[in-house]
């Protein structure tokens, strides 16, 4: 979950939802691709529809960019990411 942290340019750090979608076969090389990729993300539970079938992966993160946001996962995985900026709302 994204914290309300202060940066010293736009006044919050921005946070992103990054979704990355992989074929069945594809689960073990995703996976396998975090051991070499130095990430905050590693060994940190987040939201993942493989078990059930549907292949995707959610992380909620704070960067500074969308760019930034993709760069916290390794190549392999980010190059079938996108990252969109979100933030909390209200619902009435």
């Amino acid at each position: 979950m994204c914290r309300r942290r202060l940066c010293p340019t736009l006044g919050h750090m921005p946070c992103f939802l990054i979704q990355h979608r992989h074929e069945a076969p594809e689960c073990g090389v995703v996976f396998a691709a975090f051991k070499g990729h130095d990430s905050p993300l590693r060994h940190r539970a987040t939201l993942a529809s493989c078990a059930f079938g549907g292949h995707a992966i959610w992380w909620q993160v704070e960067a500074m960019t969308e760019a930034a946001a993709l760069a916290l996962l390794p190549a392999y995985v980010a190059a079938r990411a996108t990252a969109t900026r979100v933030g909390e709302v209200d619902i009435p």
